[in-house]
């Protein structure tokens, strides 16, 4: 995920925010996560971005796909298992 924040928010709390809301989220629609006690991490990475960024945008570009395959997977599994 590129996400550009402003200087006026703390970095923490907008990444605290997006795994909060995230986890609600998704504990929400699958309820296999429910039972998890921590869906994230504790920690993150952030770097700023200039020059690069047209690789880190091709970086999470294939990395979406990737997790599309493994989507597909996690999917199949529980289809099996009814």
């Amino acid at each position: 995920m590129l996400i550009e924040i402003p200087p006026k928010y703390a970095i923490s709390a907008v990444i605290g925010v997006l795994k909060g809301t995230s986890s609600r989220l998704m504990r929400k629609q699958f309820a296999y996560l429910q039972t998890r006690r921590e869906m994230w991490s504790v920690g993150y990475f952030v770097s700023s971005v200039g020059a690069n960024e047209s690789v880190i945008r091709r970086y999470i570009q294939y990395q979406e796909k990737q997790d599309l395959g493994q989507a597909t997977l996690v999917e199949e599994k529980k289809q099996r298992a009814k």
